[in-house]
């Protein structure tokens, strides 16, 4: 994996950086990975099929720590938010480019429907000139009552019900549980399988989504790829305006057979 850390001095020195300098940056080849581990012949299966989820960039109910879901469609990035979102985008365009040789580049965008994530989403497109899409099944967890409180006001509310949400299945008073999140993901990510491998019957290469979700929504969309259970989904966080990484094996009839987890919450700052 190469990352920005590992570029030269000079890479990160004068007016070659930032994306209006990026005009260098060649086409990668196609030589990704076979298109399953299982079968490196790919019997059966088409290229693969990449997700990059962005978290969004922060917002003023971000940095101080309070619980914000999918009951209001606000709040917007606020001015740190939205120099995160630029960056993120930036390291967006160059996966597949000059990061993640064995991702393709970025070529659609779907974005949950909050405004912070259409905000994201925007520098997104803008960076990479693609339109963006808007899904329901990648908004943020509902927390019912608990949406505009901190996890502290949470426990002196609810006493140890915060850690039950955690465990997976108990849904928040009036919201959701990890469990119906990762329920929703999983079925947003069968239906691009299902695009992709109708995609390949006309031309079979790799493809890469990018998302912009959320924190609960993107480690809920890991748990569905990958298999683990929904409480496990709760022991990690990615950051804002980070990046996670999950790569596909689909089947020439759409079926998602294996999922590999390339990266979580990479910082893009």
């Amino acid at each position: 994996m190469t990352t920005d850390a590992d570029a030269t001095s000079d890479d990160l020195s004068g007016p070659k950086v930032g994306p209006e300098y990026d005009d260098d940056i060649q086409e990668p080849s196609k030589s990704f990975l076979p298109k399953s581990l299982a079968d490196p012949l790919g019997r059966d299966f088409v290229a693969a099929l990449s997700l990059v989820f962005v978290r969004h960039g922060v917002t003023d109910l971000t940095t101080r720590h309070i619980l914000s879901g999918s009951s209001e469609p606000g709040p917007s990035l606020n001015a740190a938010g939205r120099i995160q979102a630029a960056k993120a985008a930036d390291a967006v365009y160059r996966v597949g480019r000059k990061t993640w040789d064995r991702v393709a580049p970025v070529t659609s965008i779907v974005a949950s429907p909050m405004t912070r994530t259409q905000e994201t989403a925007a520098a997104l497109g803008r960076r990479i000139g693609a339109h963006v899409d808007l899904d329901e099944r990648v908004r943020e967890v509902d927390f019912g009552e608990w949406d505009g409180l901190t996890a502290e006001e949470v426990a002196l509310r609810d006493g140890d019900l915060i850690h039950l949400w955690q465990q997976g299945s108990t849904p928040a008073p009036g919201g959701e549980s990890i469990a119906d999140v990762v329920a929703r993901l999983t079925d947003f990510i069968a239906s691009l399988g299902a695009d992709h491998a109708r995609a390949c019957a006309i031309d079979d290469v790799p493809r890469t989504v990018a998302v912009a979700s959320h924190a609960v929504a993107i480690k809920s969309a890991v748990a569905a790829a990958i298999g683990i259970p929904a409480e496990a989904a709760s022991r990690f966080w990615p950051v804002p305006a980070s990046v996670t990484i999950v790569q596909l094996r689909v089947t020439a009839s759409g079926h998602v057979a294996e999922g590999h987890l390339l990266g979580l919450g990479v910082p893009t700052d």
